[in-house]
């Protein structure tokens, strides 16, 4: 890791359709991403089948982190923490990401950061713009729906 650098997360999405893994660095912003979509294995049914996205993700998953710290420069070693989508997802999808993200910090004594994936969509407007909180904001994304208490 080059003297300097800030935290440095690996991220891994695979709640649905799409194997997601990037290394982000708090300093220097985006490393690297990569992304693996499985829209052409579904479309001959219609929509997702749980399944086959849950084996296309174990697959995928751990070529693509290696492809990513590759390309970010970064060992395993330099990962301060490891954030993932800890749903509302598929369940296949879930279970291969956590095993996944569990892991790997065990390993290296990073820290484990749940993140969750509507919470996530919902924030996504303050990367790119920054308004002022409280914000107000509806997801209609897919079929998902949970209700979160107030904290």
């Amino acid at each position: 890791m080059e003297k300097g650098s800030g935290m440095r997360v690996l991220g891994i999405e695979t709640s649905c359709d799409e194997t997601g893994i990037a290394v982000y660095d708090e300093e220097q912003g985006l490393l690297a991403h990569a992304l693996h979509s499985q829209v052409d294995m579904h479309a001959v049914y219609g929509g997702v089948v749980p399944e086959l996205a849950s084996r296309d993700h174990v697959r995928r998953i751990i070529p693509l982190i290696k492809t990513v710290l590759h390309e970010a420069r970064t060992s395993a070693s330099d990962i301060s923490g490891v954030a993932y989508t800890a749903g509302p997802g598929l369940i296949g999808g879930d279970m291969g990401r956590l095993t996944t993200a569990k892991a790997l910090p065990l390993a290296a004594g990073q820290t484990l950061i749940d993140v969750h994936s509507l919470e996530a969509h919902a924030l996504m407007a303050r990367l790119a713009r920054r308004p002022a909180l409280p914000l107000l904001f509806l997801l209609n994304f897919g079929r998902h729906y949970q209700p979160r208490r107030a904290e």
